[in-house]
């Protein structure tokens, strides 16, 4: 399938975490040991083992929360508060991406396995949160996280995207697998994560990049006019 012009998108599709900003911010951690602490108590067990839990369920579901609504039927509203409920300090503001996202044409979404509390946290941190038009989180996909195909069909219906008019911009590289089979550009952007790099190594990924805001900054358009 040919690989759209980048001057043909109108849907810029963001995942959040690590794509967004830097992983050095390493937001992830502080949810990570949130998880471990709320599966412990939830399971009523030491941390422990409630870790080796989480990482278990986390391989074979795709997220250890997906594994816990299967296997221990756990409610997920009061999960997903409790793991986000953390410091976003560690992001900081962004004028660079700011600016360069006030030049991208068309839409700007946000598509991630986390919450819009979450998202909402973070970007407003990054100030840019009144760049995007909405967020589709895990809830959205109901409960089933990327890169299982279902959530990214129910993501291009909800918002009637064009496919072939939609680029998606992900640090898992795999996550980027349903994306391209279903007609989107696709842009890896690179950490030092070695989760991040399966699947890495396939026609699925169309760009790639170590940094977002330069990436963006050598594809938007520099004429204001074009600003969506």
């Amino acid at each position: 399938m040919p690989v759209t012009p980048l001057a043909s998108i109108d849907t810029w599709v963001f995942d959040l975490d690590n794509t967004l900003y830097p992983t050095s911010c390493n937001l992830f951690a502080q949810v990570d040991w949130r998880i471990t602490a709320f599966l412990a108590d939830f399971l009523g067990m030491e941390r422990e083992p409630a870790r080796r839990i989480q990482k278990d369920l986390a391989r074979r579901y795709g997220t250890s929360l997906r594994g816990m609504m299967v296997e221990h039927d756990m409610p997920p509203e009061e999960f997903l508060n409790y793991v986000h409920d953390i410091d976003v300090t560690p992001v900081p503001p962004s004028p660079d991406l700011d600016r360069v996202l006030a030049r991208l044409p068309g839409r700007k979404l946000i598509f991630t396995n986390g919450s819009v509390r979450h998202a909402e946290n973070v970007i407003n941190r990054l100030g840019v949160g009144h760049h995007f038009n909405d967020i589709f989180d895990i809830v959205a996909s109901d409960f089933v996280p990327k890169p299982e195909p279902g959530p990214y069909r129910t993501f291009l219906e909800r918002y009637a995207i064009r496919p072939e008019r939609a680029v998606m911009l992900e640090d898992i590289a795999r996550n980027l697998i349903p994306a391209a089979a279903l007609g989107m550009t696709t842009v890896w952007v690179r950490t030092s994560h070695e989760f991040a790099r399966f699947g890495a190594d396939n026609t699925h990924i169309h760009h790639e990049t170590d940094e977002l805001v330069p990436w963006l900054e050598s594809v938007a358009p520099r004429d204001d006019a074009a600003r969506g």
